[in-house]
């Protein structure tokens, strides 16, 4: 039996020489630099017209220029925008290997398939980290250039447990998307699925009954919930949905049928 580290390795290999990497770090990267102009247009309004698109969207959302607010925007990034990037990370990483041609290649290594899975989880977990990580710096470097007022002593560490703790949500909520990618032997599946919860997440949020629907839990908890609350059977429901398309997808790799 081959060991876990090889593996992972070869994962780390394949995804760092794919062009899909990048791409997942400048879309994803949108949101801070979206903040930024906020917090210039907040504090240097006569910069753009005041009818404008921009404008206006900064005022909507009561955009104020200091840490509290970017930080705020960049939690709701990761709610709501993260089920959407997080996802395509997933398709990617468990439904490339049937787009390319070389899952039955990957199934005749000496390794076991719950180990070839676990490791495609632990790149999941550290790609969607790593882009949680990369706003944050991004953000940092931004304000500095901006020079927003430090936040005093005890503001930033519920802001940081609000951006963080809204990352791990997302990304449990992602783990059902590697089900559908193999399920569905590719890519379609599971990015049909995201589409279908990013849809169904605005409308049971709507609907008031969003801290039971586990894609719309995240988005709540950055503060893109409005006055929508969570309660600990939220937080279960996430952890239950990881779980579930965790041992899900183990379970139907081992068990599919990998003749075609």
């Amino acid at each position: 039996m081959t060991s876990f580290s090889p593996i992972i390795k070869a994962e780390l290999i394949k995804t760092k020489r794919s062009g899909f990497l990048p791409a997942t770090f400048i879309a994803f990267g949108l949101a801070p630099v979206m903040g930024g102009m906020f917090m210039w247009l907040v504090r240097r309004p006569e910069g753009l017209p005041q009818d404008g698109g921009l404008a206006a969207k900064a005022q909507a959302m009561h955009f104020s220029a200091d840490w509290a607010s970017y930080l705020g925007l960049l939690s709701q990034a990761v709610g709501v925008g993260g089920v959407l990037i997080f996802g395509f990370v997933a398709s990617w990483l468990f439904g490339r290997e049937y787009t390319d041609g070389t899952a039955k290649d990957l199934l005749a290594m000496p390794t076991s398939r719950r180990t070839i899975l676990n490791a495609k989880f632990v790149v999941y977990f550290s790609w969607c980290a790593a882009l949680a990580v990369a706003n944050l710096l991004v953000a940092l470097g931004i304000g500095g250039v901006l020079h927003i007022a430090p936040l005093v002593e005890g503001e930033l560490a519920p802001l940081l447990i609000r951006y963080f703790g809204t990352t791990l949500l997302t990304i449990c909520a992602g783990i059902p998307v590697a089900f559908f990618a193999l399920k569905g032997r590719g890519y379609l599946s599971p990015l049909g699925f995201v589409a279908l919860a990013l849809v169904f997440a605005q409308i049971v949020a709507a609907a008031g009954f969003g801290a039971w629907f586990p894609w719309a839990i995240p988005g709540i908890f950055s503060g893109a919930g409005g006055s929508l609350s969570l309660s600990p059977a939220s937080y279960l429901s996430v952890l239950a949905c990881g779980v579930v398309g965790y041992f899900a997808t183990i379970e139907y790799w081992r068990r599919a049928d990998h003749a075609k």
